[in-house]
């Protein structure tokens, strides 16, 4: 299972998945980080088509078409802002990972790219994120072994924690 989850640092925009999710805020309308890259990539065909969805609340999920993006459609989760986690956010992270993953098994899609959701501006703790991150591609997983999962790191000490933390699964495989 494990096999099926890769680990890469790039940028988002570029990786080949039939879904790449955006790290988005509630309005789905753009803004910094992933979800600005991901809106300026597809052009405005998406800001279009998020106009129609009336934002989305922190963990739900919406899916879109990818228009100029090397996919088939964009994935929209609003992760929660880290208010010292005493405020659900590890639960609403959650949501948002496995939100991403039931669009994607909506639409039949065999391969996911996801970022780092929550841990730019919103502050969540790097080590907790990624362990939950990792947490819910496991779950898809088990429920959909043919599924490739992608995550995409904007850095390489990002990418280095992803790594250490599918490491430290791989023995009770």
């Amino acid at each position: 299972m494990l096999e099926n989850i890769l680990v890469v640092h790039g940028d988002i925009t570029e990786v080949e998945a039939e879904v790449v999710v955006n790290a988005a805020n509630t309005s789905l309308l753009g803004g910094g980080g992933v979800d600005g890259a991901i809106h300026r990539a597809a052009g405005p065909g998406l800001l279009e088509e998020c106009r129609t969805l009336g934002g989305a609340n922190t963990g739900e999920a919406k899916i879109t078409g990818a228009y100029d993006l090397p996919a088939r459609w964009v994935v929209h989760t609003p992760g929660p802002v880290w208010q010292g986690g005493h405020a659900g956010e590890e639960e609403l992270l959650a949501k948002s990972y496995r939100n991403s993953f039931l669009r994607a098994a909506e639409v039949g899609a065999r391969s996911i790219a996801l970022p780092a959701i929550s841990t730019g501006i919103y502050r969540f703790p790097k080590v907790r994120a990624t362990r939950i991150a990792v947490r819910e591609a496991r779950a898809a997983l088990a429920q959909r072994p043919e599924l490739r999962v992608v995550f995409v790191c904007f850095s390489e000490t990002d990418a280095r924690l992803y790594r250490e933390a599918l490491g430290s699964l791989r023995p009770t495989e």
